[in-house]
Formats: structure tokens, sequence, C-alpha cells
């Protein structure tokens, strides 16, 4: 997203929270049309919409077919945010996973993107597999469920919330509120 736009128009501080979509999901995924069967969705439509807004608000984004389950992601996510490195290594996850379609799911892909970022390799198994942020990412999924979160994306600021791929004006609207 055009975060840093934002800011300029608005003093802002961004703090990353995980939520729990799908935590049920396994760890080699679930094709999409399999997720959603049931219930309504016109999948090639939804993708369209998606496009047309990640590319207005300079987001990658590709066709995906399957979801995976972002637990261990969240995890290293907050290690990272720990370090300093939470911007980009947040940045860094979604490209991986929403422009390249890659399970984020994977230790070895996670230790290879925290490695992408200058983050020491080993270190990174070694949070992975001593599961040492999942009380942080525990403590996340509470608060998500005590603002009422039941999707993502959600931006929410001063008891107001705006869920899911907004265009860029939405999020102006938000933040002037």
């Amino acid at each position: 997203m055009r975060i840093e736009q934002l800011r300029r128009e608005f003093d802002f501080e961004l703090r990353w929270t995980a939520f729990p979509l799908h935590p049920d999901t396994p760890e080699d995924g679930v094709e999409l049309s399999e997720l959603l069967a049931g219930r309504g969705y016109d999948l090639p439509a939804m993708f369209e919409r998606v496009k047309g807004v990640a590319a207005e608000l300079g987001l990658l984004w590709s066709e995906r077919t399957h979801t995976y389950n972002s637990r261990r992601a969240q995890e290293l996510g907050k290690w990272a945010d720990a370090l300093g490195q939470g911007e980009a290594f947040h940045a860094a996850a979604y490209r991986l996973y929403f422009g390249d379609g890659r399970n984020i799911a994977l230790p070895d892909q996670l230790v290879k993107l925290a490695e992408s970022l200058g983050l020491p390799g080993a270190e990174a198994r070694q949070i992975l597999d001593e599961r040492r942020f999942a009380a942080a990412v525990d403590a996340d999924w509470d608060r998500a469920r005590k603002l009422g979160i039941t999707a993502v994306p959600t931006a929410v600021w001063k008891g107001e919330a705006l869920v899911g791929f907004q265009p860029y004006a939405a999020f102006q609207k938000l933040l002037s509120g």
C-alpha cells in the first residue's frame, strides 16, 4: 500500500496485528476453490476486484489458487518486529505470498525470507523451531477477537474499522475521521 503517502498526509503509527485467518489450514495449503466451496463466491470476479484495488494502492498481486497457513510467518514477523525489521519483513512476506503465491507455512521459505532481509537464518530457524513468539501471536489473535476483526486486511483507527482491500480514498476517509 502507499503507506508512506498516507504517513505524509496523516500522523499515525502503524501496528501490525496478527490475525487467525483459516488457522486450521494444513502446512501444504488448501485450494481456494475448496476452501470457499458452497459460499457463493465468484472467484474470478473477486480476484478481478482485488487486482484493481491492489493496482491502485501499488500492491503486488497475482491470482492464487491456494491459501496457506500464516501462523509461522506471523511468529517470525514478531521476531522481526522486535529487531526493528517488522515493516520490511511484512512487506517481503506479502510479496512472497500475494505476489509470488509461495507457501509461507514452510520453515525453509521463511528462513530464506529472513536471510533476504539480512536477518540471521540460523536464528530464524531456531525462532521457528522453538516457537519463541507463539505467545505474542496468541496475544495478537486475542486482540483481534476483542476488536471484532473477522477478515484481513482490516485497518482500525480510533475505534473505526476498514475491512478488506479498499481504495486509497477509503483509507484517507478513515484516517481523517
